[in-house]
């Protein structure tokens, strides 16, 4: 069986993400998308609102398993038997990174490979991060993520400005 893995933080999870799970889930027998715990990071969404999410975005696709993981991800795709890891490359400043990242992993497993896809053109802009900053200034943030993560966007915002700055 091919399985493959496709780890991230998906903070939070956006079409460009879903498009290149859609595409590797035709790719491999089995996809485990890997939601990473990282204690080095402040996430807008917890672990298990994340996980969540992903879980509704994909839950049609017969072939996909959504679970958290810490750690590196080469042990996680070894632990799930996976033969490869899955990332998306917007454009030229991701390659170097990812190019990086899997000559690292390259190094710690040798016998799980890499595959680089490239996103589709009409999200190669778009980022966590960006649609963030948009959904923290009321923007619409409707084409690039799914209506329910818009929502919890939206939601997350709402609370934030309500405590106000007296934290």
């Amino acid at each position: 069986m091919r399985i493959g893995i496709c780890p991230g933080s998906f903070d939070p999870v956006t079409y460009g993400h879903i498009d290149i799970v859609e595409r590797a889930a035709r790719l491999f027998d089995h996809m485990y998308i890997a939601v990473l715990h990282n204690p080095e990071k402040t996430p807008l969404f917890d672990l298990t609102e994340r996980t969540t999410m992903l879980e509704e975005a994909t839950s049609s696709l017969d072939n996909v398993t959504v679970e958290s993981f810490s750690g590196l991800s080469v042990e996680y795709a070894k632990a799930r038997k996976a033969m490869a890891i899955v990332r998306g490359l917007r454009a030229v400043t991701d390659f170097e990174f990812e190019f990086k990242l899997a000559s690292m992993n390259r190094q710690l497993a040798p016998d799980i490979e890499t595959v680089f896809m490239m996103t589709s053109s009409e999200y190669s802009f778009l980022s966590s991060s960006a649609v963030k900053e948009v959904a923290s200034m009321g923007g619409d943030v409707s084409r690039w993520v799914e209506p329910a993560v818009a929502e919890r966007l939206y939601a997350k915002f709402r609370e934030k400005k309500g405590r106000g700055t007296h934290e």
